[in-house]
């Protein structure tokens, strides 16, 4: 199993390359981890940036003194992947998260569908961000991602729209679509964007504005798919045939 991973908010080490990983970090290092003295760790931003360490020692119950010597930064890869997602009932929108950022996804969009059963307004709607964001954060931490997905702020049907419109490729999925996306034709660099709707479908009204911004409808499958596990399906499907999963 590789190593686990910790964020961190910068990598200035003392000196001799002496780190001191601390706070909540620290404390899930040292007391539920139960790291100790020569074992390897990867300390990340979360934006690409990550250190290979090794641990030398650690003080009470929260602090972790690790080796660092030199820091790395993974690129980006290409093509950029982005989910529009519809915004799902309960945990489900959590689920989706964790699932598509385990696979590779490099940006989620939450989506305000016509036909979605959760709205996020006021309060409702920061907390239903702030959870996306940080299902996100943890999920890219046991996935041993060093590059986090993006969870962007909620977008309306005009936003993602426009979204799609600047986009290489943008794929809606839908019952309609007349190609599947297995055989769709993808482009080796840009942006890849697809959008997923919620358990009642993309309406008709919104899949005519994503159709006159430059989307097409695809099929998935034969099977009726969930909106929190499409986006994920079809996130291995695009991850295996643009060969990032190679």
């Amino acid at each position: 199993m590789t190593a686990p991973v910790f964020v961190v908010e910068h990598f200035d080490a003392g000196g001799g390359g002496r780190y001191v990983l601390d706070g909540a970090e620290g404390r899930h290092a040292v007391s539920v981890k139960r790291l100790r003295a020569g074992e390897d760790v990867i300390l990340t931003d979360g934006a690409g940036r990550w250190a290979d360490c090794v641990v030398l020692d650690t003080e009470g119950k929260d602090r972790l003194i690790v080796q660092m010597d030199s820091v790395a930064e993974e690129p980006e890869e290409e093509p950029r992947i982005t989910v529009v997602q519809a915004l799902p009932k309960g945990d489900r929108g959590e689920l989706a998260v964790e699932t598509m950022t385990e696979t590779g996804v490099d940006a989620i969009v939450p989506w305000a569908a016509s036909r979605c059963i959760t709205q996020w307004k006021g309060e409702r709607g920061l907390k239903g961000l702030a959870k996306w964001r940080a299902t996100a954060r943890e999920a890219g931490k046991q996935s041993r991602r060093v590059r986090f997905p993006e969870v962007a702020d909620a977008m309306t049907t005009k936003q993602v729209a426009a979204l799609l419109a600047k986009a290489d490729l943008a794929a809606v999925l839908h019952e309609s679509g007349d190609e599947p996306l297995a055989t769709a034709e993808l482009p080796e660099q840009g942006e890849i964007v697809l959008v997923i709707g919620p358990e009642g479908g993309v309406s008709p009204e919104e899949l005519v504005l994503f159709t006159e911004a430059g989307a097409r409808a695809y099929r998935l499958g034969r099977s009726v798919l969930r909106t929190s596990t499409a986006g994920t399906a079809a996130a291995a499907l695009l991850l295996g045939r643009t060969g990032r999963w190679s």
